[in-house]
């Protein structure tokens, strides 16, 4: 039987460097970060470890400051934790990763490039660094018009960011981050600064896409019913620093609606989930 990654055994310790065995789409051990401000050490995260299974999609609650984020840039490769690994599709994490889409709260559009040029900007990045899953113009093009037409913006490729709504320009994001089928996409509270509808309706999107395009979710949000409607195991976080201090697998089915976030099974979720943030908010208030 082949040893859970992590293990001691004869094939962990012959396997190639930076080559993890047995791998989840992402897999923390044993993580902690520390970052400095004016000479003093503050532990932003401590002894951080779970998996994420391929396909499916995680989500990080709970109060501000308990590193929800900073877990987030440590898993594409934007910070180097101070102790522990990280390790995507059975790698370990040493530098940013290329194939990861982000989405943020603030789409962050270019103003002076068209919907279609934002769009095609990570492409562009992959083609000039010479990565072989860059494909010509031609058909860069194509699979962004047909991308757009998904989410419902046929049409609106030759559109300026300031002409479109908040939930245009997100969808323009979300669209931006899955251009180049990444194997996993994550997501820093990206529907938060959305209109209550507008954020329903991006979820109902994402959960499209997602079953789609069959690609792993990282979700940070302090929404309780959108992480429960859009993942399929919901890390609780502590603060002071960051821990993972509670994990609950939601069991809703696949696909969802919106009706099933008031049955009282999710009713009975969410508050358990409100009562466990709130000694932490307390505490870090």
């Amino acid at each position: 039987m082949r040893k859970r990654w992590g293990g001691l055994g004869e094939e962990r310790r012959n396997a190639p460097p930076h080559v993890l065995l047995n791998p989840q789409a992402v897999a923390i051990r044993g993580v902690s970060y520390d970052y400095v401000t004016g000479g003093r050490v503050t532990r932003a995260l401590a002894d951080v470890t779970l998996d994420v299974p391929r396909g499916s999609t995680v989500a990080f609650v709970g109060p501000s400051g308990c590193g929800k984020s900073t877990l987030l840039k440590l898993i594409a490769g934007l910070l180097k934790s101070t102790d522990g690994v990280i390790a995507v599709d059975g790698r370990s994490v040493v530098g940013p990763l290329k194939n990861v889409g982000m989405a943020f709260q603030n789409p962050v559009l270019l103003p002076w490039r068209s919907v279609l040029d934002n769009l095609l900007l990570p492409l562009e990045i992959l083609r000039e660094n010479g990565d072989p899953r860059a494909p010509d113009r031609v058909l860069w093009r194509d699979k962004a018009i047909a991308l757009l037409g998904t989410v419902g913006l046929a049409g609106a490729e030759h559109r300026q960011p300031r002409e479109l709504s908040g939930g245009m320009r997100q969808r323009v994001s979300l669209c931006r981050a899955l251009i180049h089928e990444p194997a996993l996409l994550l997501l820093d509270e990206p529907f938060a600064a959305l209109d209550a509808f507008t954020r329903e309706e991006m979820w109902e999107l994402h959960q499209k896409l997602r079953l789609e395009r069959e690609f792993t979710g990282v979700l940070v949000t302090h929404d309780l019913r959108e992480a429960m409607f859009l993942a399929q195991t919901i890390f609780v976080m502590s603060a002071n620093p960051g821990r993972i201090a509670h994990v609950h697998q939601v069991r809703l089915g696949v696909p969802r609606t919106l009706e099933q976030l008031y049955s009282p099974e999710a009713t009975a979720l969410m508050q358990t989930m409100r009562e466990q943030i709130r000694p932490s908010r307390q505490a870090v208030a």
